[in-house]
């Protein structure tokens, strides 16, 4: 059974050219963080564009059991009326986070800091993910947790009364554990210090900023050190949500493998610790370019066009750039299908503690759709059939994960047989528009 109720599988069947504007929903990280920024700040933060998906939502609710006024107006329009640093009351329910990784760590930092005990629970996706990498940093804090065995939801933390500032070393490349200790550090005395070997993506940190928070970043020979002075009051925003390119990265791919493609997908957020895809896509010779370069909210943005490209070949992705795509790896590996050559992804451990095991959900759909790929620990290959290569023809499991099941509907739209994955329910918890916008480009995607 799915969290998201009974499974629906999906089939997603080869497509004529794909055509036409792709409008994305906006950013899903960036969205989260408004919600939860605007709530720890006092008086009305505005937020236009925000993703409607059922992880952000959650997040929402979770803001107003905190005591946070969260208004939705209409057309992704929202407003947060907030309660300041070190104003969350004591939630009366448990609170349930869903499918999202996300949304329950950057939570868990939020209230950790404050007398407060919150309950956590989420599907049976998130239940199985271990919480110990952001629960460890939090403990040092003060806040105290207790959990099932292996550190996994249902779990209750009792927030730190007297909360200590701390110095942490993150020690696997990850936004959602230096976002997590980084808000908890909002309402804890002095200066709490994040060091991170490898950049992962900062928004963050300009968010903070922009919210009016005291906060250094500074390149040292230790690495990339996050200086944050606590208990400040945050002002109420104006926030304008770019599109994500998490999202962005499915018609993107789409039209990449399609025969006679040409999509365009405008106002996407070029965050430099986000847009690692695209540059690796142009890499292996994909007809993708940005048009009309701006800036909006703070953040880089551009419109992407993508052209079916039978031309690329398949390379070895640079491992520093893991971080800057992580979530786009398993889409990635379908357009390595229809490359010429192998495709070399390594430094991706973190896939491994995804909503699934993404390495061994992508290689195991792979292969049954008749693409050669190796794998270990943090690492793995794809070998490319060319672009008119693919067989096609199975059903794969989607393993409640929204990112396995859209790149396996994009499959389907170039390979010669159609792909299925058991459970397309997943896919609303961040593109809740996904279906109707490919099916607007000419995919052909079937229900039942």
């Amino acid at each position: 059974m799915s969290g998201h109720g009974t499974p629906i599988p999906m089939t997603s069947h080869r497509a004529e050219p794909l055509k036409g504007l792709a409008e994305v929903p906006g950013d899903k990280s960036i969205s989260h963080r408004s919600l939860i920024l605007g709530a720890m700040a006092v008086g009305e933060t505005k937020i236009s564009g925000l993703l409607e998906g059922d992880d952000v939502l959650d997040t929402g609710k979770a803001m107003q059991a905190f005591g946070a006024e969260v208004v939705n107006h209409g057309g992704g329009n929202w407003s947060v009326h907030g309660v300041g640093v070190g104003g969350f009351a004591e939630p009366d329910q448990v609170i349930d986070c869903g499918n999202s990784g996300t949304g329950v760590r950057l939570i868990m930092g939020c209230m950790a800091t404050s007398p407060i005990s919150v309950t956590f629970t989420g599907d049976a996706s998130l239940n199985g993910r271990p919480m110990a990498r952001v629960t460890d940093p939090l403990a040092l804090f003060g806040a105290k947790t207790v959990g099932r065995q292996g550190g996994r939801l249902p779990m209750t933390i009792v927030g730190a009364a007297e909360p200590t500032p701390v110095r942490y070393v993150v020690p696997v490349p990850s936004a959602q554990v230096k976002s997590a200790v980084l808000l908890a550090g909002l309402n804890a005395p002095g200066k709490t210090v994040v060091i991170e070997k490898e950049a992962t993506r900062d928004h963050s940190e300009r968010m903070l900023a922009g919210f009016g928070a005291e906060i250094a970043v500074e390149e040292t020979d230790e690495g990339r050190v996050i200086t944050l002075t606590g208990q400040p009051e945050l002002k109420p925003q104006v926030i304008s949500v770019p599109r994500d390119p998490s999202s962005a990265a499915f018609p993107v791919c789409a039209a990449l493998i399609t025969p006679g493609s040409d999509v365009l997908v405008p106002g996407i957020g070029l965050n430099p610790t986000r847009a690692g895809l695209f540059y690796t896509l142009q890499d292996m010779g994909a007809d993708l370019t940005f048009e009309n370069k701006r800036e909006e909210g703070g953040e880089p943005v551009a419109d992407l066009r993508a052209r079916f490209s039978p031309q690329m070949k398949g390379i070895e992705v640079p491992p520093e750039r893991a971080a800057s795509m992580i979530d786009e790896y398993p889409v990635l590996s379908v357009v390595a299908s229809f490359a010429s050559g192998k495709t070399m992804m390594a430094g991706v451990k973190e896939l491994r503690v995804k909503e699934s095991d993404r390495i061994d959900a992508m290689a195991r759909g792979l292969r049954a759709n008749g693409v050669t790929v190796d794998e270990g620990e943090d690492w793995w290959s794809v070998e490319g059939l060319g672009p008119e290569g693919v067989p096609g023809g199975a059903t794969c499991e989607s393993f409640l994960d929204h990112r396995i099941a859209m790149s396996f509907m994009v499959m389907g739209m170039g390979a010669q047989n159609p792909v299925s994955v058991d459970d397309g329910n997943p896919i609303t918890t961040s593109f809740p528009i996904f279906e109707p916008l490919m099916t607007g480009l000419g995919a052909k995607l079937t229900k039942g």
